[in-house]
């Protein structure tokens, strides 16, 4: 098989995708200076701080700046939230108190949470251990939320609805920010005191507009992830309405402290300049996942979102079919990345997963999903959830690379 000839085909097909995705990162960026600009960004902001954090200037502009971008009274921009997971249980500790009920308007969330809901055996700490309950609907078929069904299953003692925005592992559509507001609006009509929380990884800047734009009570994600541009070396961010982060800052440290305080004895510089690249970081994530999408359709196997497909996240979903192909996939992934290189993934047990999980992360960022990566449960059908490239480059070299492991292996 001719994989040049392959790849070159379908980049001349994702032409007119790749015009709109530079677009969107031309009105990103456009908003990331202005916000810079509206706060006086300056040297000064970079500055470490130590022990209590005290009028930590660095900090607290910084969260300013995110509030402009995602139309939000208040938020949390912190180095010392670990994890994607780690900031939206914050958020769900602080909305929720003991006896509340936890509805999920877009099917049952990402693997790490089940652990933070309590649906694996209760783990201790959990939400169900609190006394909190918790429900999901499906969407429907064709992955829209089902607004009748989320608002016939709300509660007297319902006080958050979640979505999430990205497909997570699971094979559907991510939902645009524009089609939650219908879901916002019913739900703040029918019951004004229920907050809507939006897992937002994965979809920072992939859009014009965020959820907290159609209404969203807080929208929560990773710093290593999209909006960190691939420089963040952690953190994570909570951004909403005044009531909603009043109680997610209490969880932050302690009730009567909330935002006051948290100091970050390294440079703040990674976190500023992370996001002033963020929308061209993520747009060359985004043509990395279009040109994926559409060789493999080439090759006649299923990809979601299809290459031409408007999209909301960076993830890009493929079919193997086999766990061989899968295997052969993430090596070819991992071969050319920049950082182990040299190592082959194997799956493997790892917490917070239902299944052995197989992850190809050569980055530079441990973890950090702006970075190319490709990780998969081991479960039929053997699907491949590849994310991330800080340069579209790297990107179209690694796939060549995959598809070349493919071949070698006879599961191309």
């Amino acid at each position: 098989m001719d994989i040049l000839k392959l790849i070159n085909q379908a980049e001349a097909d994702c032409a007119q995708q790749f015009a709109q995705i530079d677009e969107i990162a031309l009105k990103g960026t456009r908003k990331v200076l202005s916000a810079f600009a509206n706060h006086h960004v300056a040297a000064r902001h970079f500055s470490p701080t130590t022990g209590y954090g005290y009028d930590d200037v660095g900090r607290d502009t910084l969260e300013a700046i995110f509030c402009d971008l995602f139309a939000a009274d208040a938020a949390i921009v912190r180095p010392q939230i670990a994890s994607g997971t780690h900031a939206l249980s914050m958020c769900l500790f602080g909305l929720l108190k003991p006896g509340d009920h936890l509805l999920a308007a877009t099917g049952m969330p990402y693997d790490t949470l089940e652990c933070v809901i309590g649906k694996n055996g209760q783990p201790v700490g959990s939400l169900s251990e609190m006394g909190v309950t918790f429900d999901a609907v499906p969407l429907k078929e064709d992955d829209s939320i089902d607004l009748p069904a989320v608002l016939a299953a709300i509660k007297p003692e319902t006080a958050v609805v979640s979505l999430q925005r990205s497909r997570g592992y699971a094979w559907r559509d991510a939902i645009l920010p524009e089609d939650m507001k219908a879901l916002i609006d019913a739900v703040h009509k029918l019951r004004p005191d229920i907050f809507i929380m939006v897992d937002n990884c994965y979809g920072a800047f992939v859009c014009d507009t965020e959820p907290t734009h159609y209404g969203a009570d807080v929208v929560v994600g990773s710093l290593i992830k999209n909006i960190g541009g691939g420089l963040a070396p952690t953190g994570g961010y909570i951004c909403g309405t005044a009531r909603a982060i009043e109680r997610v800052e209490a969880r932050l440290t302690a009730p009567g402290i909330g935002r006051e305080v948290g100091s970050y004895a390294a440079s703040y510089q990674p976190f500023y300049q992370g996001l002033f690249l963020a929308p061209h970081t993520v747009a060359q994530a985004l043509k990395t996942a279009v040109l994926s999408a559409r060789v493999f359709e080439l090759l006649g196997m299923k990809s979601s979102p299809a290459y031409n497909a408007k999209r909301s996240d960076i993830i890009q979903a493929i079919e193997m079919g086999s766990p061989e192909r899968l295997v052969a996939f993430c090596c070819g992934i991992q071969a050319a990345s920049p950082v182990d290189s040299f190592v082959a993934p194997e799956p493997w047990e790892m917490p917070g997963y239902n299944d052995p999980v197989i992850m190809a992360a050569g980055t530079f960022v441990s973890g950090a999903s702006i970075e190319l990566s490709a990780d998969a449960p081991m479960r039929a059908p053997y699907i491949a959830y590849m994310q991330g490239a800080l340069t579209y480059e790297h990107g179209k070299l690694a796939l060549q690379t995959a598809l070349e492991y493919m071949d070698s292996r006879d599961t191309l």
